[in-house]
Order: structure tokens, then sequence, then C-alpha cells
């Protein structure tokens, strides 16, 4: 396990160098979408149509972040990851079409990501959990915001950020997944182990 210190845009070599159980540290430019900044994405691109935000070498946060309007600009209260499985649907055509090198979330992602990863050269991360008024903190400023009509959480958000993390890899571009992995021993273990001990078949 090795740690980094990254800047956005991130380069696909430098990307590619990441392994599962890396610890990153990122600053620069993320942007926050969910489900329906995803779906708006995916559709507008399907249609030939350009997004508001250029996302190549760009992070691609699942999160809607709690603002607030303080004079003429916005402020982050608190921000922390949502559940990425509900994007594993566009996730793929997003990592494709959109050129993002890192996803940040929590929960884990399946195997279209998985390949998306591995194709174009990009990672999945997880922020830890119940740290979102920490997270706020690595906010350096709300940069700008698209999509206010899906409502506050599901906009699209462009977040100046110095080094937030720590974000752990759990998908990297060699096509592996810690959680699958973790699984799949733990698994073996209660089937090989666990369960011959108790006397269940």
């Amino acid at each position: 396990m090795a740690e980094y210190k990254l800047r956005t845009p991130l380069l696909e070599d430098v990307v590619r160098e990441l392994n599962v159980g890396d610890i990153v540290y990122l600053t620069g430019i993320v942007v926050t979408m969910r489900d329906t900044g995803h779906k708006r994405a995916v559709e507008l691109l399907s249609r030939g149509e350009k997004l508001p935000v250029d996302m190549r070498g760009l992070a691609l946060y699942h999160s809607g972040p709690v603002v607030r309007r303080v004079g003429d600009r916005w402020e982050v209260v608190v921000i922390g990851p949502t559940t990425s499985t509900r994007m594993e649907v566009y996730e793929y055509d997003v990592i494709g079409k959109m050129g993002v090198r890192m996803v940040i979330g929590k929960g884990g992602m399946g195997p279209r990501t998985a390949e998306a990863c591995k194709k174009f050269g990009a990672v999945y991360t997880v922020y830890p959990g119940g740290a979102a008024a920490l997270q706020a903190e690595q906010v350096k400023r709300v940069v700008d915001v698209h999509w206010l009509d899906l409502g506050v959480p599901d906009a699209m958000w462009v977040l100046e950020v110095e080094n937030l993390g720590p974000l752990t890899v759990v998908i990297d571009s060699k096509g592996r997944n810690l959680y699958e992995e973790m699984y799949r021993r733990a698994r073996r273990k209660i089937d090989e182990e666990i369960y011959p001990a108790l006397g269940i078949r």
C-alpha cells in the first residue's frame, strides 16, 4: 500500500500506477453528481450535446453537499459520500465518454465500472463515511454550480479541494476490485474453516 498526493487534472499514466489499497489525497477540481445528474449527463452525451463542465482528467464525486448562500457566493457546510451502487448503471459511459480519471464515493461499485476503469484508465476510490464536517474543511471554494433545477443535493457542484482524503483505491485500472476480493476471501474462510468447525455442511 502506497500513499499519493495528486492534483487534477489527473494524467492517465499516473492513475494507472495506483493499486487497490493505495491512499490518495487529492487537490484541485472535483465535480459532484448523484444519480439524477448521471442520468442527465448520459442523456446529453447520447444526443451529442456538451456538458457544462469539461470532465477530462477530473474527479467525479458521488455526493450531495449541503450548501448555503453567503452574499454572492456559495459555501459548503457539510459534504460526504453517497452510496455509489446507484450510479453503476451509468458509470461505464460517464468514465468512457467524459474522460473522468477518478470516481469518489462509498459502498463499492460493480463489474461495469471495473471494466471502464481498466479500459479507459480510471480508479474508483472511497472516502470514509461520517466525516462530512471534516470534508467541508477540505473544500476551499465553490467554483461553479450547474443543474440547480435538479435540486441542491443533485446539482453539479464544481469544487476546488485541498488534500481531499484519505481516499482508498477500491477499483484500480487493472480491473481489481478490493471489496470483491475481500468478500471472496471471507466466503472461502466461512466455507472452509468456520462452517466445518461448527459442524455445518
